[in-house]
């Protein structure tokens, strides 16, 4: 059954407006394009994504993480290797990322294959990290059942103890995967719900065609 007031929900989207002859030959620096326009937007956690993956039962699983770099190499991000997602990257490395943002009704989905990063870039970022999520990375067991929060707060004041003289060490267990784009899809909201959609597809070469794609 469909409650009346959230079928009357909806948005016309009016903002911008996205043609072939304007996007950039590589997707990335079509992504770069639109990144410097959330920036000046001041959109708040811009760079939030969604992370679907697949699961050893066929599932999909989606979440929210954070990019943390991007360049023409793919995207970056950090986890507990022992986390769902991380069994779940282990077991098929195809995902798919999301950029969703409303403020300049714009999204970008990314469909590709992850890999771990370096050792070197996951101590590099960890090093970064505020004292805090550092501490948390050693604390939390991500993904398993726990017997309630007392012991995840127990279990942080223990690695707060240990560490509390030093620098804190990357735990072996976290560090990062980059995501390398196949396939990126462009989507700008349009007035009559006829959005702009504009998808790039590498060939084997690495090479990159632009379509556009019915809304």
């Amino acid at each position: 059954m469909i409650r009346e007031e959230l079928s009357q929900l909806r948005k016309d989207y009016s903002l911008h407006s996205l043609n072939e002859e304007d996007v950039a030959e590589s997707p990335i620096t079509q992504f770069e394009r639109w990144w410097k326009d959330a920036e000046e937007s001041q959109i708040e956690e811009m760079n939030a994504m969604t992370l679907a993956t697949i699961g050893h039962d066929g599932m999909v699983d989606a979440r929210t993480v954070l990019i943390k770099a991007f360049d023409e190499k793919g995207f970056v991000f950090f986890t507990n290797y022992n986390s769902a997602k991380s069994k779940q990257l282990d077991f098929n490395d195809n995902c798919c990322l999301l950029f969703f943002w409303k403020e300049l009704e714009r999204q970008v989905r990314i469909n590709g294959l992850a890999e771990k990063i370096s050792a070197k870039e996951s101590l590099d970022y960890f090093d970064s990290r505020p004292h805090g999520s550092k501490l948390g990375a050693w604390a939390s067991p991500q993904s398993m059942v726990v017997a309630g929060k007392a012991l995840l707060v127990e279990t942080f004041e223990y690695y707060a103890e240990r560490f509390k003289h030093g620098k804190i060490p990357k735990p072996p267990h976290w560090g990062g995967y980059r995501v390398k784009p196949v396939r990126m899809e462009f989507w700008q909201g349009r007035p009559s719900r006829m959005h702009d959609r504009i998808l790039y597809t590498a060939d084997d070469a690495g090479n990159w065609k632009t379509e556009r794609l019915a809304p």
